[in-house]
């Protein structure tokens, strides 16, 4: 029997993608799935087109559930963790896409390498959801000391499992690059971060506001090293050449 995975999606204002993010999901090859998607209070269309994109293709997989009030996305997706059914936890950004095999090919790597924690390799497209040919590699495995160094691990690639991690471990820290935080805190905590070096996501850069804009991203993560991780000035310096470089290496 397949096991559920659940999918959890922060929404916000994204009326313009949502209908091919919604799509992406349905044309999985693994079809034993929940799709939540955590409204956070949006100001344009996107709650109506969600409940017509239900009602119209009949999916009980697929739940809305309201946010009372804008909240942020690391509080979306701490919501959607808790309403979870699947034993396997995965996310995805409201304007990113999955190629149909996604789901499959990661579960299947998870059990192969017996891992609480998977994720995957990735490719920038543009606004229309069009490659543009950068593909992100990502190493075999990450352990704290290196994730440090290497932020390679995409939000919408990462795949859990809930019998080998506990639920609580997966809250997301409320601080910005909550993302990035939320992996260091499973890989401080002894666990390994095992990579399937497949191209199986694609990332829509248009509209990451926060992600593109290089200086507030170095800011998020000087942060992390000096409030999150308890860092020294020189400790913190030292870890944040590498994610520079890499950092740059991911888009050029």
């Amino acid at each position: 029997m397949d096991e559920l995975v659940s999918i959890i999606v922060p929404v916000y204002n994204a009326e313009r993608f949502i209908k091919e993010t919604m799509d992406c999901v349905r044309a999985q090859t693994y079809p034993c799935w929940e799709l939540l998607l955590v409204e956070d209070k949006s100001s344009d269309k996107t709650v109506s087109t969600i409940e017509e994109y239900i009602e119209a293709n009949g999916e009980n997989r697929i739940r809305l559930i309201r946010q009372p009030e804008n909240m942020g996305a690391a509080r979306a997706r701490n919501r959607g963790l808790a309403e979870a059914a699947g034993r396997y936890i995965a996310y995805l950004d409201a304007d990113d896409l999955w190629v149909p095999e996604k789901l499959e090919r990661e579960l299947a790597f998870m059990k192969e390498k017996d891992a609480a924690f998977a994720f995957t390799g990735y490719e920038f497209v543009n606004e229309n959801g069009s490659g543009t040919g950068k593909v992100v590699r990502v190493p075999e495995t990450l352990g704290y000391r290196q994730a440090l160094k290497n932020t390679t691990i995409f939000t919408t690639t990462v795949m859990f499992d809930t019998a080998k991690i506990e639920k609580s471990l997966l809250e997301m820290p409320i601080i910005k690059s909550e993302d990035t935080a939320l992996w260091w805190k499973i890989l401080r905590n002894g666990y390994t971060a095992y990579g399937l070096d497949e191209n199986l996501v694609k990332y829509r850069r248009a509209g990451k506001t926060l992600s593109s804009n290089k200086l507030e991203a170095m800011r998020r993560i000087w942060n992390l090293y000096r409030k999150a991780e308890g860092m020294g000035i020189l400790n913190s310096a030292w870890h944040f050449c590498f994610w520079a470089v890499r950092a740059v290496k991911r888009r050029v």
